[in-house]
């Protein structure tokens, strides 16, 4: 029997969606490896081109921009071409190459050059990645996206940890570790491009339904859809409370390892094993958040989560140098990590399926628009005021990001994609 809104067979679905969901996962851990062996390098790197916070700062905001200005294009590409596989290897290569063509750069423009490449990279993977999982298990969205996004904290957490060891235990400079890097990016691109190419060959798809990852609309049809999506209240309330969450984490991610670096004078290996509490309490935490938002729904666990996150990172700046400010650390990874599956899961419930994609896209189109800000204000601050102020700024941004969800219309539960009224 094939259920059309799918396009397979549903004897095989969960078979099916069960090989991709893993494979997938892997693959977004690799598009997370790489930007966190880059924030544990930024001290290194900026020490040896003499920069200062607002110039680090800079570096990532830079990135962000410009993977601002090519999520909306990117998530038009996955609605109008299919091809999820070629896509999704596509962003994950272009995301590793540019750290290898790093190794080559010894002026801060050329730094800047790298890095806006792997914003145009990475804005491929989310897009296509996200809808296709959402559309396996429409009635499970929050578990199966906190598995993918438990990929995302398993690369966070141990880049830093591998190559904290690589810099201190084997004595490596950053350009040979980056070398080493790229070679699991490669392979794993080039085992997406094979299997799930396959895994697209295998599917059946009913006569006059168009192709899976294909819209089936005209160019005409796909803009008034497109502007229908620019006016849906709920995508544009989650993304701006995105972009703010967003701003938190980038600017946590910027300063903490600056901070443990030039305040508590952490050794790299120490920092990363820092990082890498932060990002296993993450991972702990994203199944037991996308498990209670199918069963509580969206809106109160994001609420509460925030507000947590909130707490702990005023805490962590009046904790200075004492043992509690690495008790933070993994706390607040718990907290803040549980609720990047949440809000993905809301907006796959509050979007058109045949525009999930370009949804994506217009997501984290804003939420890079926050995420790019936060380091260079990050930066002004701390130049100013000092790097343990900044930690009161990041706990702003949080805040911010809490209050907006109180004016999302709640989630429907436990149902298949659907658009929500403007």
């Amino acid at each position: 029997m094939v259920d059309p809104a799918l396009g397979r067979g549903t004897s095989h679905e969960t078979q099916d969606s069960l090989g991709e969901l893993w494979l997938i996962t892997v693959g977004h851990s690799l598009t997370h490896w790489y930007p966190a062996t880059f924030y544990l390098l930024l001290p290194i790197i900026g020490k040896e081109l003499g920069l200062d916070y607002k110039q680090i700062g800079f570096i990532m905001t830079f990135q962000y921009l410009v993977s601002t200005i090519a999520n909306f294009p990117g998530g038009m590409l996955v609605d109008r071409v299919g091809h999820k596989g070629f896509l999704m290897s596509l962003s994950l290569f272009w995301v590793g190459i540019p750290y290898l063509l790093m190794t080559f750069t010894h002026s801060y423009w050329s730094v800047l050059v790298c890095i806006a490449l792997v914003g145009i990279g990475n804005n491929l993977w989310h897009p296509t990645a996200i809808p296709t999982l959402s559309n396996r298990y429409p009635s499970k969205k929050g578990f199966v996206l906190s598995v993918h996004g438990m990929g995302g904290n398993a690369g966070d957490a141990l880049a830093p940890l591998a190559i904290g060891a690589l810099l201190t235990g084997m004595a490596m400079s950053w350009r040979e570790v980056v070398v080493i890097n790229i070679l699991p990016g490669v392979l794993v691109a080039i085992l997406l491009l094979v299997a799930l190419r396959h895994l697209q060959l295998a599917v059946k798809t009913p006569e006059k339904q168009p192709a899976a990852g294909q819209s089936g609309m005209s160019t005409k049809e796909y803009f008034t859809e497109f502007g229908k999506l620019l006016k849906n209240r709920s995508l544009m309330i989650l993304s701006v409370s995105s972009a703010f969450r967003s701003m938190t984490q980038n600017a946590l991610l910027t300063f903490l390892p600056l901070y443990l670096v030039d305040v508590v004078r952490l050794k790299s290996e120490h920092v990363g094993m820092c990082m890498f509490l932060l990002q296993t309490a993450g991972f702990i935490a994203a199944p037991i958040a996308g498990h209670l938002s199918d069963r509580m729904g969206s809106k109160r666990l994001l609420n509460s989560t925030m507000f947590m996150a909130f707490l702990i990172i005023i805490f962590m700046a009046l904790a200075g140098k004492s043992i509690w400010f690495i008790v933070f650390i993994a706390l607040l990874g718990f907290f803040l990590y549980a609720v990047r599956p949440v809000m993905q899961a809301w907006l796959m419930d509050v979007t058109p399926k045949n525009m999930a994609g370009s949804s994506v896209g217009i997501f984290w189109g804003i939420q890079s628009t926050g995420a790019g800000l936060s380091p260079l204000l990050g930066g002004i601050v701390a130049d100013h005021f000092g790097i343990h102020v900044a930690f009161y700024f990041i706990a702003l941004t949080i805040l911010v990001a809490n209050v907006l969800v109180l004016f999302a219309p709640a989630a429907p539960r436990n149902t298949e994609s659907k658009p929500t009224p403007a």
